[in-house]
Protein backbone atom coordinates (compact mmCIF):
# COMPACT_ATOMS: atom_id res chain seq x y z
CA UNK A 1 0.00 0.00 0.00
CA UNK A 2 1.48 3.36 -0.96
CA UNK A 3 2.39 5.72 1.85
CA UNK A 4 0.64 8.51 -0.04
CA UNK A 5 -2.75 7.01 0.88
CA UNK A 6 -1.98 7.21 4.59
CA UNK A 7 -0.58 10.71 4.18
CA UNK A 8 -3.71 11.78 2.29
CA UNK A 9 -5.88 10.36 5.05
CA UNK A 10 -3.90 12.29 7.65
CA UNK A 11 -4.11 15.47 5.55
CA UNK A 12 -7.89 15.11 5.50
CA UNK A 13 -7.93 14.99 9.31
CA UNK A 14 -8.44 11.27 9.95
CA UNK A 15 -7.15 9.73 13.15
CA UNK A 16 -5.16 6.47 13.19
CA UNK A 17 -8.21 4.26 13.76
CA UNK A 18 -10.18 6.03 11.03
CA UNK A 19 -7.30 5.58 8.60
CA UNK A 20 -7.18 1.88 9.39
CA UNK A 21 -10.94 1.47 9.09
CA UNK A 22 -11.48 3.45 5.89
CA UNK A 23 -8.18 3.00 4.01
CA UNK A 24 -6.11 0.02 5.17
CA UNK A 25 -8.84 -2.52 5.94
CA UNK A 26 -10.75 -2.17 2.63
CA UNK A 27 -7.51 -2.64 0.71
CA UNK A 28 -6.45 -5.66 2.79
CA UNK A 29 -9.85 -7.37 3.07
CA UNK A 30 -9.74 -9.34 -0.21
CA UNK A 31 -6.35 -10.80 0.71
CA UNK A 32 -7.48 -11.65 4.23
CA UNK A 33 -10.58 -13.40 2.89
CA UNK A 34 -8.60 -15.32 0.26
CA UNK A 35 -6.11 -16.51 2.88
CA UNK A 36 -8.88 -17.55 5.23
CA UNK A 37 -10.61 -19.53 2.46
CA UNK A 38 -7.43 -21.53 1.83
CA UNK A 39 -6.85 -22.12 5.54
CA UNK A 40 -10.46 -22.97 6.39
CA UNK A 41 -10.94 -25.33 3.43
CA UNK A 42 -7.83 -27.32 4.34
CA UNK A 43 -8.90 -27.78 7.95
CA UNK A 44 -12.30 -29.19 6.99
CA UNK A 45 -10.76 -32.18 5.25
CA UNK A 46 -8.54 -33.14 8.18
CA UNK A 47 -10.05 -36.29 9.67
CA UNK A 48 -7.11 -38.37 10.84
CA UNK A 49 -4.87 -35.93 12.74
CA UNK A 50 -7.44 -34.84 15.39
CA UNK A 51 -8.34 -38.50 15.91
CA UNK A 52 -4.76 -39.57 16.56
CA UNK A 53 -3.65 -36.51 18.55
CA UNK A 54 -6.85 -35.43 20.27
CA UNK A 55 -8.90 -36.69 23.17
CA UNK A 56 -11.85 -39.07 23.08
CA UNK A 57 -14.53 -36.45 22.29
CA UNK A 58 -15.95 -36.52 18.78
CA UNK A 59 -15.65 -33.75 16.28
CA UNK A 60 -17.36 -34.09 12.90
CA UNK A 61 -14.21 -35.39 11.23
CA UNK A 62 -13.61 -37.97 13.95
CA UNK A 63 -17.23 -39.13 13.76
CA UNK A 64 -17.00 -39.56 9.99
CA UNK A 65 -13.80 -41.58 10.33
CA UNK A 66 -15.30 -43.76 13.07
CA UNK A 67 -18.59 -44.41 11.28
CA UNK A 68 -16.98 -45.14 7.94
CA UNK A 69 -13.94 -47.03 9.18
CA UNK A 70 -14.93 -49.21 12.09
CA UNK A 71 -18.66 -49.80 11.75
CA UNK A 72 -18.87 -49.48 7.97
CA UNK A 73 -21.88 -47.16 8.17
CA UNK A 74 -21.11 -45.20 5.02
CA UNK A 75 -24.53 -43.47 4.68
CA UNK A 76 -24.24 -42.00 8.18
CA UNK A 77 -20.66 -40.90 7.48
CA UNK A 78 -21.86 -39.24 4.27
CA UNK A 79 -24.62 -37.46 6.19
CA UNK A 80 -22.06 -36.08 8.66
CA UNK A 81 -19.91 -34.92 5.74
CA UNK A 82 -22.74 -32.77 4.34
CA UNK A 83 -22.51 -30.36 7.29
CA UNK A 84 -18.93 -29.12 6.64
CA UNK A 85 -19.65 -29.02 2.91
CA UNK A 86 -22.64 -26.75 3.54
CA UNK A 87 -20.62 -24.52 5.85
CA UNK A 88 -17.85 -24.24 3.26
CA UNK A 89 -20.34 -23.47 0.49
CA UNK A 90 -21.88 -20.61 2.46
CA UNK A 91 -18.42 -19.32 3.40
CA UNK A 92 -17.24 -19.37 -0.22
CA UNK A 93 -20.37 -17.56 -1.41
CA UNK A 94 -19.87 -14.82 1.18
CA UNK A 95 -16.18 -14.53 0.28
CA UNK A 96 -17.03 -14.30 -3.41
CA UNK A 97 -19.60 -11.61 -2.69
CA UNK A 98 -16.99 -9.60 -0.77
CA UNK A 99 -14.52 -9.85 -3.67
CA UNK A 100 -11.96 -12.27 -2.23
CA UNK A 101 -11.36 -14.08 -5.51
CA UNK A 102 -10.73 -11.01 -7.62
CA UNK A 103 -7.30 -10.53 -6.03
CA UNK A 104 -6.24 -14.18 -6.49
CA UNK A 105 -4.66 -14.84 -9.83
Amino acid sequence: MPDSLIEASADLGAQGWQTFRHVTLPLALPGILAGSVFTFSLTLGDFVVPYSLGNSSYFIGQAVLAFQGTSGNIPLAAAFTVVPMGIMTVYLLVAKRLGAFESVS
